[in-house]
């Protein structure tokens, strides 16, 4: 999503409050899950619109266009080890610095044990350029002959990634930033295709056991990243990785044990939809994600972008959501791209389009229509008695996720391309926070009856077997 909760450009804000949130119960305990999530200028400024009231102007912000450089040997357990460093693209528009939370970027590697089928993760550390950080990253133990593969997540604009100077970081580590420089914005990956054809393979064999996503309070199974309940305009971006930033802006990894040394460092985070899945709505229907051992913090387990993407691909029932070509990271120069689509799918394990009808934004309007507006209605009081993933945008996550319908309705011209206006509707205070949420249900009877015709096309369109099938 690039819901950054939705992708952005200047207008950014994150709050930063010093309380520890984490994904799994081995870590910290979360004690307010809005304090490490930013405020989406984007998204609160279209419910606002179509709540009939003017957005608050943004503040200041500084420079959203930031430049990653990616160590040598980047999927090597010293590669790992070594600090990314984050400067700015353009100079002349300001500095960028990690522990700015409307300019942090987020890294998360994935570890696959060919001999065991296993998968660990380890989350290597970003500073500004020029800076160290204030722990020295962990280096991992990697297993013999393992597949690594890197994600990366921004709380900015566009993202660019470099290699270190004098090295071919980036081919390398066969890293994907966008199509023929024209990135993709919040969202890149190395050698993510390797990583994935492995696992899947291994799935098959019956070497790695996906587990099994388990039935939610509502009687359904519960949602998974690539469900329509759960997606926005640009799915599967950005990812669960949390920092630690010390009072005077330096970085160390999220561990207990840097935790414990440096109690003054709060937590940073990558607002997400892997994240915003694992935290918010899986807890409050009663959901667990899958997690995996943290290779920097031993005893820990944690979430994970593949792991995510992998538990879609082979337990979400259909209509299986996948990244549309109308995904505003997916667009070049606001045209849509089919091979900047499939470079993006490539990265979280999707089937590649072989014409525009594989990625037609309009069916994926469609779907978003006939499940998510039922869903967030059949479970509103759980959802509003669970804390929001920002306070700044929305007051309860029921609210939260209609605000962010709102907007994703908006950003993708879902109204245009199906010719219906958006049932959803926000009413947001003078701050421009969602405060209360309505679905007008006759009209969203009326919509989807008259979407009817076109369901059982829409659902093979999106069945499971098209998902499922290679992305090589």
């Amino acid at each position: 999503m690039n819901q950054s909760w939705v992708r952005t450009g200047i207008g950014l804000l994150a709050v930063l409050i010093g309380t520890l949130s984490v994904l799994s119960p081995a870590a910290f305990a979360q004690t307010d899950p809005a304090s490490t999530e930013r405020l989406n200028a984007q998204m609160q400024s279209a419910a606002a619109t179509a709540a009939g009231r003017q957005p608050p102007a943004p503040p200041a912000t500084p420079n959203a266009n930031c430049t990653l450089i990616v160590p040598k040997n980047a999927l090597s357990a010293a590669g790992l080890a070594t600090p990314y460093q984050l400067t700015a693209t353009d100079p002349g528009m300001g500095p960028c610095s990690e522990s700015n939370s409307a300019q942090s970027a987020f890294v998360q590697a994935a570890i696959f044990d060919p001999a065991t089928g296993a998968i660990s993760i380890y989350n290597p550390l970003v500073v500004d350029k020029g800076d160290n950080p204030l722990v020295p990253p962990v280096l991992p133990t990697l297993p013999s002959g393992a597949i690594v593969a890197i994600w990366f997540g921004y709380n900015g604009s566009d993202l660019k990634l470099r290699s270190t100077p004098g090295d071919a970081s980036l081919s390398d580590a066969k890293c994907v930033n966008g199509s023929n420089g024209n990135v993709f914005g919040q969202f890149a990956y190395c050698n993510a295709p390797a990583f994935f054809t492995a696992a899947n393979a291994a799935v098959a064999s019956g070497k790695l056991k996906v587990p099994a996503v388990g039935t939610a309070s509502d009687g359904k199974p519960c949602p998974t990243v690539r469900d329509f309940f759960v997606v926005d305009q640009d799915q599967s971006d950005n990812l669960p990785t949390q920092y630690l930033v010390s009072p005077r802006g330096h970085m160390s990894q999220f561990t207990k044990k840097n935790h414990a040394a440096h109690p003054s460092s709060v937590p940073l985070g990558n607002p997400s939809d892997n994240r915003l899945t694992d935290a918010f709505i899986d807890p409050a229907l009663g959901c667990k994600p899958w997690v995996a051992p943290d290779l920097a913090d031993p005893g820990s387990m944690v979430a994970a972008l593949p792991l995510n993407e992998l538990q879609a691909r082979f337990t979400q029932p259909a209509p299986v959501a996948l990244v549309p070509g109308g995904d505003p990271m997916t667009l070049v120069n606001g045209n849509l791209s089919l091979t900047k689509t499939n470079l993006y799918r490539l990265g979280a394990d999707m089937p590649t389009g072989n014409s525009y009808f594989d990625v037609d934004t309009a069916r994926y309007c469609r779907q978003l229509l006939r499940i998510a507006p039922q869903r967030m209605l059949a479970n509103q009081k759980a959802l509003t008695a669970f804390a929001t993933p920002d306070a700044g945008a929305a007051n309860s996550l029921f609210t939260f996720l209609a605000q962010r319908f709102v907007a994703a309705y908006q950003l993708i011209d879902c109204a245009t391309l199906v010719n219906q206006a958006d049932p959803v509707s926000v009413t947001v205070n003078q701050a421009g926070v969602a405060v209360r949420a309505a679905v007008n249900t006759a009209a969203l009877n009326r919509i989807v009856q008259k979407l009817e015709p076109q369901k059982s096309e829409d659902d093979f369109a999106d069945s499971i077997d098209r998902e499922r099938r290679s992305t090589q």
